[in-house]
């Protein structure tokens, strides 16, 4: 199972001039995948503009949004930002994609949370059609370079829609950020979405917990912060974030026997040093 760490683009009031250096100490010290968290209505840095500044200070680890808010975008636009960062990186991005719930984050006129459902199965077909080089808006011009591939997408949620949009369009699924005995169900649900739908092999599987080592307490109130109107699921997510080395072992254990592919460890607060704490345990 692979290791990755987030960048703290969602840390509230984060000093966005350290998501470079995060991005390169991170590569540096040798995990797999930098992750963003994505949200429009809170005071962070764009999880396309983390990843971007990320693609260009690193050269070799991979990129994942998990999960970028994908319906609160038109979809042509959102193509082309997802095939520039993966171009800029060499093709390192995954794309992480959901389709929000927080009434907020919906700020683009006719991209509101009605319907996103209905708009989220259209855009795939925008993504890949803008991806395959194809004008776009009755046009005559490609809006991507010539080359571009298509990107890969991981899908979140749990509905039986999402589970239905993962197996049938994507590569794989993202569990939220919760216990591994959580996670077990839900990639119980994604591996039997994808049999159902006749895809070979596997989805990947993707795991997300958060962290918060140097500053237990901060980290906790920092999340608690972001989670606020979520109801129950801000107590989940509060109580799920790791503060030692044991409880950070144990649950790399946890995922690797559910086999997930991957856990992408988000930090709760933007120390730099908090990704050399994190990499002497699980590296």
């Amino acid at each position: 199972m692979d290791i990755g760490i987030g960048l703290p683009n969602q840390v509230r009031d984060v000093t966005a001039s350290i998501i470079p250096r995060w991005a390169r100490r991170a590569e540096e010290t040798g995990f797999a995948t930098l992750g963003s968290t994505g949200r429009f209505a809170y005071p962070s840095v764009m999880d396309t503009v983390a990843l971007a500044a990320a693609a260009g200070a690193t050269s070799t680890i991979k990129l994942i949004s998990h999960v970028l808010l994908a319906t609160t975008w038109p979809g042509v636009l959102l193509a082309k930002e997802a095939a520039s960062i993966d171009g800029v990186s060499g093709g390192r991005l995954t794309l992480g994609l959901g389709v929000g719930v927080r009434e907020d984050d919906f700020v683009v006129p006719g991209h509101g949370p009605r319907g996103r459902g209905a708009r989220m199965d259209q855009d795939l077909a925008t993504y890949r059609a803008v991806w395959a080089g194809e004008p776009v808006a009755g046009g005559e011009m490609p809006v991507v370079p010539a080359g571009t591939r298509q990107v890969p997408m991981l899908f979140g949620a749990m509905s039986p829609a999402a589970y239905r949009r993962m197996a049938e369009s994507s590569d794989g699924f993202i569990a939220g950020t919760m216990p591994a005995s959580m996670a077990g169900e839900a990639f119980d649900g994604a591996r039997a979405a994808w049999q159902a739908a006749g895809r070979t092999g596997k989805p990947r599987l993707v795991a997300l917990n958060y962290f918060a080592l140097g500053d237990p307490d901060r980290g906790l109130a920092n999340v608690g912060d972001y989670y606020a109107a979520t109801g129950d699921y801000r107590d989940l997510a509060v109580a799920g974030v790791h503060t030692d080395a044991a409880g950070l072992r144990d649950a790399i254990k946890q995922f690797d026997d559910l086999g997930a592919d991957e856990l992408i460890l988000i930090p709760s607060t933007d120390d730099l040093d908090e990704v050399t704490r994190l990499a002497d345990i699980v590296l």
